[in-house]
């Protein structure tokens, strides 16, 4: 029998071949350990003490903010003391944090992913980016960094089981807690996502506001092998991007969350520097394709600490298609006669 390998033992020996450096693993196994204690509390309930909680309407990013959302955050903080981060990007500050100045690294995180789904048992996570540090040392040259720059990224996902998906830039890894060890275990090495899937993920009780082109997709998608991409497809959503992105690096598919007509969502919704960027790293690693319905994610410069962006990803195939329904003609309208026929999200 194959011996198994924990998250220490894996870091480790990618430090031993050069493709990580012994600050970036202190890094991550730091976030492994935070990640237990908030798998522990979640796996809590109502025993926690209120997690769903809201404590503040705003959190001075734009989003309400639960009691297990800053559980989460001061448990990272708690964890990064020490280590070489010179800087902390969260969602739940407005400002970056100074962690060790002059230190090598810095990190970008949401603590915690799918704060909507804390008391329906649904599953939810840590989302991490690790980027190096920009020569200045300053906290808007550091994390303005386009994704590209990134040296590490990866979530976890507290649901039926603790999973890890990681990339240090060989390859997407996937690790699962074992409760009785209490270590990531390495699970499946070198993900891959498949070209072309079956499944795609909206929330269509928004359809009224998207663009032509993203209702166009859609409905082709759900006329199936008897429309124009020629296969039928299952919708899923869960609100949780890091459930979304499970599935698809485990069986392939496409996530849509686009910018659409109401006030607030104009540049999409989802935080480019923390979910859309190391989403992105791990999707690419694993053979997939990231874009904000057009362009590279990777490739986007940031501006602000808490932009938002438009975020489509997943197959490559399946994502090149979308691209091309908003660069075509799909971003117009349709006859009258043929929009009828195939339109699910009339109005």
């Amino acid at each position: 029998m194959q011996k198994e390998i924990d998250l220490q033992s894996y870091l480790s020996t990618l430090v031993a071949q050069g493709n990580a450096s012994s600050e970036l693993e202190s890094i991550v196994d730091a976030l492994g350990r935070s990640a237990i204690k908030i798998s522990k509390l979640i796996a809590r309930g109502e025993a926690g003490g209120g997690l769903a909680k809201c404590v503040k309407a705003d959190n001075g990013t734009g989003d309400s903010q639960k009691r297990l959302d800053v559980l989460a955050h001061n448990y990272v903080v708690d964890a990064l003391q020490g280590l070489p981060v010179a800087w902390l990007a969260s969602e739940e500050c407005e400002e970056s944090i100074e962690i060790t100045p002059g230190a090598s690294l810095s990190v970008a995180i949401d603590p915690l992913d799918g704060s909507s789904n804390i008391e329906t048992n649904a599953p939810i996570g840590t989302i991490f980016s690790i980027l190096p540090t920009a020569s200045d040392a300053t906290s808007d040259s550091t994390f303005f960094q386009p994704g590209a720059k990134q040296v590490a990224a990866g979530f976890f996902v507290y649901g039926p089981q603790c999973a890890l998906f990681l990339t240090c830039g060989c390859g997407t890894d996937v690790f699962i807690l074992d409760p009785d060890s209490g270590l990531f275990v390495l699970n499946s090495k070198g993900a891959k996502i498949a070209r072309n899937a079956s499944e795609f993920a909206i929330n269509c009780s928004n359809a009224r506001h998207w663009s032509l082109a993203v209702r166009h997709y859609v409905d082709d998608c759900a006329a199936g092998k008897n429309g124009p991409i020629g296969r039928d497809f299952n919708m899923r959503w869960i609100a949780s991007l890091v459930a979304e992105a499970q599935r698809i690096v485990v069986r392939g598919g496409v996530y849509l969350y686009p910018s659409d007509e109401r006030n607030g969502y104009e540049n999409g919704r989802l935080r480019l520097i923390y979910e859309a960027n190391p989403i992105a790293l791990l999707v690419e690693q694993a053979g997939g394709l990231a874009t904000d319905g057009s362009a590279r994610i990777l490739d986007v410069k940031p501006t602000r600490l808490h932009q938002r962006t438009p975020f489509v990803f997943g197959s490559r195939g399946d994502v090149e298609l979308v691209r091309y329904y908003t660069r075509g003609p799909h971003s117009r309208e349709r006859s009258p006669a043929l929009f009828s026929q195939r339109d699910i999200f009339r109005h």
